[in-house]
């Protein structure tokens, strides 16, 4: 990554596309500090999965108010950052996904967008949003093979009505410079030219270059 600026980016998508891991391995590759998504530590996401409307607005304000926590850490610390899912994302796609569902009140969803948009106000935006783009059968393959025991049940109607709303949202954001990966395509955890060209688009990207495409190599 050109000099010593510090640099923040954000990794986005579906639950299951490999953000969590490619955030590690780009924080070992480039020497950036990570910040996680709270996820093992959200005392409400069991009983999200179970009851979903009961639980909702409890679980997307832990989320929000955690992803908040870390943004403004990213923001005060010296050292570039990797964010694990954006901020943007708990409001953008889950919460609003919920409300359309039924699975969110119209009064608890109006209260968490009011929270959510005021401190946005003022809250600076990553250098660069790496989106990762996945299928639905991709997603619930990666989703299996992580095991966790409370998305085992997860209906892929849910997935697919979760990549639609990120398809949208990322064609009208425009807080930062977006990139486009494709998830289907790449295998970064297996196969380090993947990783690297990863890397290579994200540096480009940085430098304010458009990536048009990109070309897989096994």
């Amino acid at each position: 990554m050109p000099g010593r600026t510090k640099r923040f980016i954000a990794i986005a998508g579906n639950i299951g596309v490999g953000k969590s891991t490619l955030t590690g391995l780009l924080a070992q590759r480039l020497g950036w500090q990570p910040f996680y998504e709270a996820v093992d530590d959200n005392p409400y996401l069991a009983d999200f999965y179970a009851d979903m409307t009961r639980w909702s607005f409890h679980s997307q304000v832990f989320f929000l108010s955690r992803r908040l926590q870390h943004h403004r850490h990213i923001l005060d610390q010296p050292q570039s950052a990797i964010q694990d899912r954006s901020v943007y994302e708990d409001a953008e796609i889950f919460a609003a996904n919920l409300q359309r569902q039924g699975r969110m009140s119209e009064r608890d969803y109006a209260t968490y967008r009011s929270l959510y948009e005021g401190i946005n106000l003022f809250l600076p935006p990553p250098d660069l949003l790496v989106y990762l783009r996945a299928s639905v059968p991709t997603l619930t393959k990666r989703i299996a093979m992580r095991g966790r025991a409370f998305e085992r049940d997860i209906d892929p109607d849910y997935l697919v009505q979760l990549n639609s709303l990120y398809e949208a949202w990322v064609t009208r954001f425009t807080l930062c410079p977006v990139l486009t990966v494709p998830a289907d395509d790449l295998d970064f955890v297996w196969h380090t030219p993947h990783l690297e060209l990863i890397i290579q688009k994200i540096e480009e990207r940085l430098s304010g270059k458009e990536v048009v495409r990109f070309e897989v190599q096994d």
